[in-house]
């Protein structure tokens, strides 16, 4: 590719994504958290195991995946969206779709969508944190 980014920027680009879809998922998980009257103790617990079952089953291994997937990459440059492969961009399409659908037609009450939102926006944003990270301690190393 005559015009692209190298395996740094690719890291750092999928950093960037996952922290910004993790805070816009958050103002939402915010913002219907705050009109809802539940147990307050009760949705942190619960956005807990949310946050748990995502990172621990779902985002971690994505990361693992994707971190040595551009690390192994043997161009010096790269299509700037090749941070993801074809699968991830049609489960995250997927994904968000499901979410404006059922945020849309009221689908699912308030009390479910802020402690899912929530414990899934940490997830995200942790997974993010992770890519800038391996960015950051590889940095001198995926320069060559």
């Amino acid at each position: 590719m005559k015009y692209g980014v190298n395996r740094q920027i690719l890291l750092i680009t999928a950093g960037a994504v996952w922290i910004i879809a993790g805070a816009n998922i958050l103002r939402i998980g915010i913002m219907t958290w705050l009109n809802t009257s539940q147990d307050w103790m009760f949705k942190i617990g619960e956005a807990t195991v949310v946050f748990l079952l995502f990172f621990v089953l779902v985002f971690r291994r994505l990361y693992y995946k994707h971190t040595q997937r551009i690390e192994q990459k043997k161009e010096r440059r790269n299509c700037p969206f090749s941070f993801f492969d074809v699968k991830s961009w049609i489960t995250m399409i997927f994904m968000i779709s499901l979410g404006i659908t059922i945020r849309s037609f009221h689908l699912l009450p308030d009390t479910f969508i802020s402690v899912f939102y929530t414990g899934l926006s940490i997830a995200l944003i942790l997974t993010g944190v992770l890519f800038i990270r391996y960015w950051w301690i590889r940095r001198k190393t995926l320069a060559r």
